[in-house]
């Protein structure tokens, strides 16, 4: 018994190695693999949209309607009524104008009007009427160097207008306030006292 105890191996038997099942895994890819394709078939139903390209924005973007007002601020008010500035389109709030501008030049705002980010390439003839109706706008508003030396040189002369009005309009009162404070004395008593009146020597 000695012996047959000394032949058997003795502790744990480490020599086990692990042994995949090939079809097993092979139908777990079968399965994975046929619920992606179930996933994407069902993303892709329908052709892709088509959308206009950008347009030119005509209306104003108001950025300085509340400037410098005060408004009290709630938690609970609509998000029309909340601080910063409010987009109805995409019904979110943005705090400062400069991110106002990017939200509404951006691709979310711009997909939400249904609109693309591509610009729609333009004709010979758009080109060219696009600058007639420029040179026209700045012909009738023409505003050149000379016209700008005429008003700079226009307002000069009404300063120095204005300046020696004012110059004038002190030496009448001057003038008025010394026959106010002269005494009124006879001039034949002057002349024989010797003297004319009791001016000063300032002038």
């Amino acid at each position: 018994m000695a012996e047959s105890s000394k032949t058997q191996p003795t502790g744990v038997d480490n020599t086990f190695r692990r042994k995949f099942d090939r079809e097993e895994y092979l139908q777990r890819a079968r399965e994975r693999e046929e619920k992606e394709e179930a996933r994407s078939k069902s993303k892709s139903r329908g052709p892709p949209v088509q959308r206009k390209p950008l347009k030119h924005r005509d209306y104003e973007v108001d950025l300085e309607s509340r400037l410098g007002k005060t408004q009290v601020v709630t938690p609970i008010a609509p998000l029309s009524q909340q601080a910063g500035y409010f987009c109805s389109v995409c019904e979110c709030v943005v705090k400062d104008s400069a991110n106002y501008l990017d939200h509404i030049n951006g691709k979310k705002h711009q997909r939400a009007l249904g609109m693309s980010m591509r610009s729609e390439r333009a004709t010979l003839e758009q080109v060219q009427q696009r600058f007639e109706n420029l040179k026209k706008r700045k012909d009738t508003g023409g505003f050149t160097e000379q016209d700008f030396d005429e008003r700079i040189l226009k307002q000069q002369q009404e300063e120095e207008e204005r300046k020696r009005q004012r110059r004038e309009k002190k030496k009448e009162k001057k003038k008025e306030r010394a026959a106010e404070e002269e005494p009124e004395m006879d001039p034949d008593v002057a002349a024989m006292m010797g003297f004319g009146g009791f001016r000063t020597s300032k002038k």
